[in-house]
């Protein structure tokens, strides 16, 4: 699965405003459905497409073919960076890596399935990968 979005207007953007500062949490999953365990981002934090592609992987090894995953967020802000030694100017730099910029109380992923201790195993597993916190929420 490939964590880079198909087709943009542009190819590169700006970065935007400093998104440590976004401090306002969301709203937390407006259809609560039974059976349905999440993973919410206590921090705001800018999760990479390899960091994304972790917990997507991490996940779907523990479950197997046992229940549906669903990720709310998908990398759309490309970073670029030039290459070392290089003088000032001469253009921005190329595409390095993809970003999507999370918010406090946003929800990364939804697992939905009949075996809840499997999921709550999984959803711990992936809680290490991560370097920032989250919190498990089950209905």
């Amino acid at each position: 699965m490939k964590f880079i979005p198909n087709k943009l207007k542009f190819k590169k953007y700006q970065k935007g405003k400093n998104f440590n500062k976004i401090s306002k949490p969301t709203s937390f999953l407006q259809n609560k459905r039974l059976g349905v365990i999440c993973l919410k981002a206590l921090e705001s934090f800018r999760l990479t497409s390899t960091q994304l592609q972790a917990i997507y992987k991490s996940i779907r090894k523990l479950i197997k073919k046992n229940g549906k995953i669903t990720l709310k967020t998908f990398p759309h802000t490309p970073i670029t960076k030039k290459p070392l030694e290089v003088r000032m100017g001469k253009g921005k730099g190329p595409v390095n890596f993809w970003i999507s910029k999370i918010s406090v109380g946003s929800v990364l992923c939804e697992i939905q399935s009949k075996k809840v201790s499997v999921v709550k195993k999984a959803l711990l597993y992936t809680q290490i990968k991560l370097p920032f916190k989250t919190k498990i929420y089950s209905f």
